[in-house]
């Protein structure tokens, strides 16, 4: 029988490396913030989700966009590679992705944090959970 080594117990994990670090990096004079979800990393800026950093090994994996269906047409006009998340199944979700296994992926990445950092309206969501209650 092998005996475990009880500091191992106590020892700190570590912690998986954040996809697509770079996002932070560019959003840092915000003082962007993030919170584990679904697996993935949700990037917030004050209030509102703006990205969601995703590495799954499959077809959504990148950098998902916090929008809206309206402002869809727009933005596709600055990130042409843009296309609707397909793990929440078929059909236009509100959710948008920058595909990691694009070609501009990175280009199109540091456009979208350009447009953040811009205060552009059209990327960001406030959660449900932190929209303020109408009394």
């Amino acid at each position: 029988m092998t005996r475990r080594d009880p500091d191992a117990l106590f020892a700190a994990r570590t912690s998986k490396k954040l996809p697509f670090d770079f996002v932070l990096d560019e959003l840092a004079d915000l003082g962007p913030w993030t919170r584990p979800m679904f697996g993935c990393t949700a990037v917030y800026v004050e209030e509102k989700i703006v990205f969601v950093l995703r590495d799954k090994n499959d077809q959504d994996t990148g950098v998902w966009i916090a929008t809206t269906k309206e402002h869809h047409a727009s933005l596709r006009l600055q990130l042409p590679n843009m296309r609707s998340i397909k793990v929440f199944g078929v059909g236009e979700t509100g959710w948008q992705v920058l595909a990691a296994d694009s070609d501009d992926f990175e280009e199109s990445v540091l456009r979208a944090c350009s447009l953040v950092l811009a205060g552009d309206p059209r990327l960001g969501k406030v959660p449900a959970s932190r929209k303020k209650k109408r009394r």
